[in-house]
């Protein structure tokens, strides 16, 4: 039997039946449709935002060099997972993937499975608790080489006291030439929809959501240097046409290089 309740929607299987996906119950179709009831155009911003981690692990590895990934907040694997774009372009890839939902867990370690030249790690852990994270992120990354820190979708469920000194711990452990990614749903587009749409998710779940808007999604990248063409809607970061560009979704998105020690 699963150790968790199935009764409760959680937001890593909403997610999943937003993208179309299987691995969901009742509790979470129930909320997935509520919510998109009062913002239809959600399902754009969550197949945006994995077309944004895609593009930002292929900058990451083809043109920055990048060979190691600390994915925190994974969710339910589904197409292009951050490993498998690492790994098509370079096959010595190592990857950490962090969740704190056993379903998220034991899908990860049944589907996403490294190359034989790389590596693919699955932690149990809270971003929270960046210590617990960084510790165990160590048995696979090697922390004298560059690591890219990939913090999607995540950073809402974390207070504006504490989500500075999150982002803050966990790149301070990394040397200059590392990378900090992250997409973030906005509280300055579409707003109205968008704020109902989440006051009807923060109802149902236990991990309530904070929307940020640009500038509060650009103080996350603070004493980093962001990457052109800086904090962008996530579609308009490096598309890889006209048409991805102008998906309408309500997500900001970033990526920023550790310039200093």
């Amino acid at each position: 039997m699963p150790d968790f309740d199935t009764s409760v929607p959680h937001i890593a299987r909403v997610y999943d039946y937003w993208l179309g996906g299987k691995d969901n119950f009742a509790a979470d179709r129930e909320l997935g449709e509520r919510t998109l009831e009062a913002y239809p155009n959600l399902v754009f911003s969550v197949r945006a935002n994995r077309a944004f981690l895609a593009r930002a692990v292929r900058f990451l590895a083809a043109d920055m060099g990048i060979r190691q990934f600390l994915d925190i907040g994974t969710g339910i694997p589904t197409a292009n997972n951050t490993h498998e774009v690492a790994q098509s372009v370079a096959p010595e890839s190592r990857i950490v993937y962090v969740d704190n939902d056993p379903i998220v867990l034991s899908h990860a370690k049944a589907l996403l499975a490294s190359k034989p030249e790389g590596a693919c790690a699955y932690l149990d852990a809270d971003l929270r608790d960046p210590e617990k994270i960084l510790a165990q992120a160590a048995d696979t990354l090697d922390f004298s080489q560059p690591v890219a820190v990939m913090l999607f979708t995540i950073l809402q469920f974390v207070t504006d006291d504490e989500v500075g000194a999150i982002v803050n711990r966990l790149m301070e452990s990394f040397v200059p030439g590392s990378f900090l990614a992250i997409s973030h749903p906005a509280s300055d587009i579409d707003a109205e929809q968008h704020t109902e749409m989440v006051r009807r998710l923060n109802q149902s779940v236990a991990e309530k959501v904070a929307l940020r808007d640009r500038a509060g999604v650009t103080r996350l990248f603070d004493g980093f240097e962001l990457v052109e063409p800086g904090v962008v809607r996530a579609p308009e970061w490096r598309p890889d046409s006209e048409i991805e560009a102008k998906s309408p979704a309500v997500l900001w998105g970033g990526v920023a290089v550790k310039t200093r020690g």
